[in-house]
């Protein structure tokens, strides 16, 4: 046993010679590399020849007396006979009907491994068949159940995709959905909005209906977690589980079946739970995020033990083949063989020896054919429809979610007033409107509100939608966000990366906007726009083929004006629509209840969200609106003190409830007088609130504010109830 005690890895490593070849070790670079050896089994060999005792053992080539099935590992995996001093002669015979010269076993003898298993222990029961070589016939034999299936079950019936999920695929995404399936493991490298995760829910699905798969683990990035466990519901009706949390916390969720969905930066730290959960399949997505196989994310996402694998992106190269080659060592690490001799095939140095390009890579295509599939928007343009609409959910931030909570507490307190007194006064108008707007910013970034901190997590969603939509050449993509500060900092993200783009926003003169959209038009080098609403109307924006809405107006109209400055008559590419909403935020809450066909304020704000003078009629609807969006309740305090109803009898119009309202003041009445008794400064001031002097007689008198007149009516009926109960 050899152990890297950087990595606190351990392998086994078997000495049968000095030269390379017949010495064997369970790292996986010995498997790849071509070479014969690795760096542990010439480890053990120096170790050995520096003892005096052992070294003389290397001279000779060890010959067990056993006889054994391995597997020999070079630019092609072989499963050949080792045959043993022992019963030497009976092995032989039995090698020439399974194998050839070089005692090679034949490929068709895979379908009758069992039998030959069964027939060599039986001429010795030392007889060894090491477990490579049974995970690797059974992969070979796995796959040709899997297309046989495929042919006779699935390619026969047309309607089975019918029933696989809950959405209609196209035939482009069947294909796809089939070609995961065939493949077992596989890369889906599809464009940008051509719907790789409807590909792989699909593909599991499957997996699950026809393959005996029980639990499936998705390894994305952090903000595409709940996407994920959305777009299941939503396609096959099932719960997803989310974990997070603490390590420990993770750990014991993990099960052992169903969908089961982890961000990429945790796998390290539970790659020994992963593996003891023994998932049946893993997707990725966004795998560029392994395009570097030296970072610690790749190493460790490399390490996850699954039978099938459904790897998606749109990206598999952005700057190098490195980045491919990283990638497919997740689905398949033999499948290009070690990395110095593919990059040695495929790349073109100077005299220098720097990197100036790469040729031959037609062949690459070839020999990944069987297990990357890609197809461009103009390759199934006829397939597309003309508008393609996504919603991406994101998660808040801890920060985020205290300051949007706070506001809604607000609304809530607001909704609770309205529904008591069926008014609002202006100020308190004001106030709502504010509250609501400030849940908006607040959900796009804290930098909006105070433009000191950043806590957001749209925008880096928002620039990795970027990396895949501006990989395919001539791809350009428009920005919407309502708040110019949104902007601004996308800018900022824009230049850091040297992505080119316009910005258009309401401190743009009229006489700078043409050439802004010149600009954009006709600089290839001009990627982005990025606009506020102050660009919704008179803009034509088709040269875009891309809309990323950072958030969502008011108003579904000034939406579709967003949407309609690229998709539009004359437009000759499918357009994608992607709106970014922040989870468990007001703008999810919006989308339950617009579904992106009717504005919770259409025809309440009449046109414009800075309206708060409206008639009573239109203002009843808008708080209607708003307590459904916010889903807000009583405030707790009214929930924890509320009066228990009186029993309905013959005397009910004399026997009257206290009011919500009354019931309310007297519960904030006693909490502030019970943080008088600790201290004498609240004390003294809350006294003074509720006391004032008559300007007669001097006299202290007790005063209460009140909202209205009415309230005291209220009051008065009551408490008149409450004499009567007692009366009575």
């Amino acid at each position: 046993m050899v152990k890297n005690l950087s990595s606190d890895t351990a392998y086994k490593v078997a000495l049968r010679s000095k030269k390379p070849g017949p010495n064997f070790c369970t790292c996986p670079d010995l498997k790849t590399n071509l070479l014969g050896t690795c760096k542990h089994i010439e480890a053990v060999l120096h170790s050995i020849e520096q003892n005096k005792k052992l070294a003389p053992l290397l001279q000779s080539v060890y010959l067990p007396a056993y006889s054994s099935l391995y597997l020999k590992y070079g630019s092609e995996r072989e499963v050949r006979l080792r045959i043993g001093t022992e019963r030497a002669t009976t092995y032989q015979a039995l090698a020439k009907q399974y194998c050839d010269d070089e005692l090679r076993l034949h490929p068709t003898a895979f379908k009758h491994i069992d039998k030959f298993l069964l027939r060599a222990q039986r001429i010795s029961p030392d007889f060894r068949c090491y477990k490579d070589v049974v995970d690797f016939i059974a992969t070979i034999r796995d796959g040709h159940t899997r297309q046989a299936l495929i042919t006779r079950n699935i390619n026969q019936r047309k309607k089975y995709f019918d029933k696989l999920i809950t959405t209609p695929l196209y035939p482009f995404q069947k294909d796809g959905v089939l070609f995961a399936a065939k493949a077992g493991r596989s890369l889906i490298a599809d464009d940008m909005g051509l719907g790789k995760t409807i590909q792989a829910i699909g593909a599991a699905e499957l997996f699950q209906k026809e393959f005996g798969v029980s639990n499936v683990l998705v390894v994305c990035p952090t903000s595409l977690k709940y996407q994920w466990q959305a777009e299941i519901k939503r396609f096959c009706g099932k719960e997803a589980v989310v974990l997070e949390g603490d390590a420990l916390t993770r750990h014991r969720t993990y099960g052992s079946y169903g969908y089961f969905i982890i961000s990429y930066n945790v796998v390290g730290a539970d790659i020994a739970a992963i593996n003891k959960a023994d998932f049946d399949l893993v997707i990725l997505d966004e795998a560029q995020r392994i395009k570097n196989w030296q970072t610690k994310t790749a190493q460790a996402v490399k390490k996850i033990a699954s039978k099938y694998a459904i790897v998606l992106t749109g990206t598999p190269i952005e700057n190098k083949l490195e980045e491919l080659y990283s990638i497919i060592q997740f689905i398949d690490p033999f499948k290009l063989g070690p990395l110095y001799k593919f990059l040695a095939n495929h790349e073109i140095r100077n005299e220098a020896g720097k990197v100036v390009g790469y040729h031959n890579l037609n062949q690459i295509q070839k020999v990944l054919s069987d297990i990357v599939i890609r197809r461009t928007k103009q390759t199934v343009l006829k397939q597309l429809p003309s508008r393609t609409d996504k919603q991406i959910l994101v998660p808040l931030t801890a920060e985020q979610t205290v300051i949007h909570e706070e506001y809604a507490v607000m609304v809530s307190r607001l909704v609770s007033k309205w529904k008591r007194f069926g008014f609002l006064d202006e100020k308190d108008r004001q106030r709502l409107l504010i509250a609501l707007n400030c849940m908006r910013m607040v959900a796009d970034s804290t930098y909006i509100l105070d433009q000191t901190t950043r806590f957001d997590t749209k925008i880096e969603e928002l620039m990795s939608l970027l990396d895949n939509a501006l990989a395919t050449r001539g791809n350009k993509v428009v920005v919407f966000s309502q708040w110019q500060r949104m902007t601004s900092l996308v800018e900022q993200e824009l230049n850091s990366q040297h992505i080119g783009f316009a910005h258009l926003h309401g401190g743009i003169p009229s006489s700078k906007r043409k050439g802004l959209l010149d600009d954009f038009h006709n600089n290839p080098a001009c990627l982005v726009f990025l606009s506020t609403d102050a660009g919704g109307v008179g803009l034509n924006l088709q040269s875009a083929s891309t809309v990323i809405n950072l958030d969502l107006p008011w108003n579904p109209a000034v939406l579709e004006q967003r949407i309609g400055r690229i998709h539009r008559h004359g437009q000759k590419q499918n357009v994608n629509v992607i709106n970014l909403i922040s989870k468990d935020s007001i703008e999810q809450r919006m989308i339950d209840v617009l579904k992106f066909k009717s504005s919770l304020f259409a025809g309440a704000l009449d046109g414009g969200e800075d309206k708060i003078f409206m008639g009573e009629d239109k203002f009843k609807r808008f708080m209607g609106q708003v307590e459904h969006v916010t889903h807000q309740s009583e405030p707790l305090a009214t929930k924890q003190n509320a009066v228990t109803p009186v029993t309905q009898s013959s005397h009910a119009k004399r026997q009257l409830p206290l009011t919500p309202d009354l019931n309310t003041a007297a519960a904030n009445l006693f909490k502030n007088l019970a943080e008088t008794l600790s201290d004498q400064q609240k004390s003294e001031k809350l006294i003074s609130s509720f006391t004032a002097k008559d300007a007669k007689t001097g006299k202290p008198y007790l005063k209460i504010p009140l909202e209205n007149e009415q309230m005291v009516t209220n009051a008065l009926n009551a408490l008149n109830g409450l004499i009567s109960k007692f009366t009575k």
